[in-house]
């Protein structure tokens, strides 16, 4: 125990949880790194990160995700899009967790989930490896120690790698499992040591929760301009087409990079850190994301690294393409000290188009917000995902399916209703393929997609001259300073313009046979937009 723990008045015990090893609370980055290290989970990196290798699981496991499904849930939950477990399938699942708990020692940390004081819950996360502590300490925002004492969790999550679950008698597909019980206000993780279920689980949580509130949870990042909260800028968009990225913009003040909500007093953000991809990272296009994996206390996961020298390899993927550093979201120093920002002035919805049709950038109507918005065009970037070893279309609706617990056009008509209230102009930006399909063509200039969003942000784009796409019916800026007109026309880019053509004809009848599943629930106007 000792004097490096605080430990609240409401502890384990009270949560019926007994017959434990030894408990360590709210541990800070020091004593858990040195407890990850006595323990063996991981090594001690150049300038004290930590380097962890998740084993079998290096990416989310979205099917083994489960919602408990009560009288409660029967009519919330989008059960075409989250798997059913019965509640005597997570009764017996959480009894064979607690069993499997005794005598083993774990980690407990009180987090917050949520910068506005108004609307956080109060999240308890009970691990059994001390780096999951750390993760979630860096990815959840941390109470002052004086507010410690008397935490008392509106949720838990207890989360088990060493746990196998059983199909048969827990109601679930394998033996790693993620069940949700709302109405038991607790989430059960095991059989995957991969870090990110515990903060995706938080978000499906928090997506859960906040639309009764009438505040809309967004996957996306947000930045704002420099002492200015009212020029916020939101962007969405799944794994790998650029969040992180392209929110850490050196000239505007990060409010976060991956999980926000929009309420009716603005924009704040979920977490107290970052979760970002490491692959091929760059000194020069991110210095301040490449410095943090030299930083005291970052959680660098599945990086081949030099077993002497501790030098890390960003360019080799054998373990997967989706290595990643988390750090606390004061690593980056333009981060924002409150983690809030005013109502959105634009909105970027990122697309990492792998057929190469879509332009680099494009304004939408209201009306076509809420339609891509819905459609939520990317392609499923190589290692996010288990299995997923290349980039592939998929439409992930609000830019986040898999951590979406009720039907989209709850979340699309919230972001509808926002917009109208609110007012902010909507772009949809392509950070994939230009001048041919993935294996033809070449990934988009990322310098000149950051020159695209400044223009946008700064408001003069709003001045050049826009042509309308004929495949969708957006508009298209014609020519934009320091940006090469021929990338604005993206079939110029192909040397074959027939096969463009035929390419682009593919993604517009892909794009209308998946929103035909929402014709019944949406307005004209969109019907209009989904139309061209």
């Amino acid at each position: 125990m000792g004097n490096d723990q605080v430990i609240p008045s409401f502890d384990l015990k009270e949560q019926g949880m007994t017959g434990l090893g030894t408990v360590y609370y709210n541990l800070l980055e020091p004593a858990l790194i040195e407890r990850a290290l006595i323990r063996g989970e991981g090594k001690l990196g150049q300038g004290g990160t930590f380097l962890v290798s998740t084993g079998k699981y290096t990416g989310r496991s979205p099917k083994d995700k489960h919602v408990v499904k009560t009288a409660t849930t029967a009519d919330t939950i989008w059960w075409d899009n989250n798997a059913e477990m019965s509640p005597e399938g997570f009764a017996a699942l959480h009894t064979d967790m607690l069993d499997y708990m005794q005598g083993r020692d774990l980690f407990v940390q009180d987090l917050y989930a949520g910068a506005d004081p108004t609307l956080r819950l109060d999240v308890r996360i009970v691990t059994e490896l001390a780096w999951h502590s750390l993760f979630c300490r860096h990815l959840l925002r941390r109470p002052e120690i004086a507010e410690l004492a008397e935490f008392h969790p509106d949720f838990t999550i207890i989360n088990c790698p060493g746990f196998k679950a059983d199909p048969a008698r827990h109601d679930c597909k394998s033996d790693t499992v993620i069940a949700m019980n709302f109405d038991e206000k607790l989430i059960l993780i095991g059989g995957t040591e991969y870090a990110g279920e515990n903060k995706k689980s938080v978000f499906t949580l928090l997506n859960y929760l906040l639309p009764d509130k009438g505040v809309m949870p967004m996957h996306c990042s947000a930045n704002h301009a420099p002492g200015n909260p009212v020029d916020t800028a939101i962007f969405f968009g799944l794994s790998g087409t650029g969040k992180t990225t392209l929110s850490a913009d050196p000239d505007r003040t990060l409010i976060g990079d991956d999980e926000h909500g929009w309420s009716d007093r603005g924009t704040f953000n979920f977490e107290g850190g970052c979760y970002a991809k490491t692959i091929s990272l760059s000194p020069k296009a991110e210095p301040e994301i490449y410095a943090t994996t030299q930083r005291f206390g970052t959680v660098i996961e599945n990086m081949v690294y030099d077993p002497y020298t501790m030098d890390l390899d960003f360019e080799d993927d054998s373990l997967t393409p989706n290595m990643r550093c988390a750090y606390p979201l004061d690593y980056i120093s333009n981060a924002s000290d409150t983690a809030l920002g005013g109502h959105p002035k634009n909105i970027i919805m990122l697309t990492c188009d792998a057929f190469g049709v879509l332009p680099p950038i494009s304004r939408l109507t209201p009306a076509q917000a809420m339609y891509h918005f819905l459609s939520g065009f990317t392609s499923r970037m190589a290692g996010t995902e288990r299995g997923v070893t290349e980039p592939s279309p998929v439409f992930s609706t609000c830019f986040g399916a898999p951590f979406m617990p009720r039907r989209p056009e709850v979340y699309g008509n919230l972001l509808r209703e926002k917009i109208a209230k609110h007012g902010a102009t909507c772009w949809l930006v392509n950070t994939g393929w230009t001048g041919g399909a993935f294996g033809t063509g070449s990934r988009m200039p990322i310098k000149a997609t950051r020159a695209l969003l400044t223009a946008a942000l700064d408001g003069s784009l709003h001045e050049a001259t826009f042509r309308k796409d004929p495949n969708f019916g957006f508009d298209v800026p014609v020519t934009v300073a320091g940006v090469d007109s021929g990338l604005l026309d993206p079939r110029s880019t192909w040397t074959d313009k027939k096969a463009y053509d035929a390419q682009a004809q593919k993604l517009v009848e892909m794009f209308a046979e998946n929103f035909d599943q929402y014709l019944a629930y949406i307005d004209e106007d969109v019907k209009a937009a989904a139309i061209g």
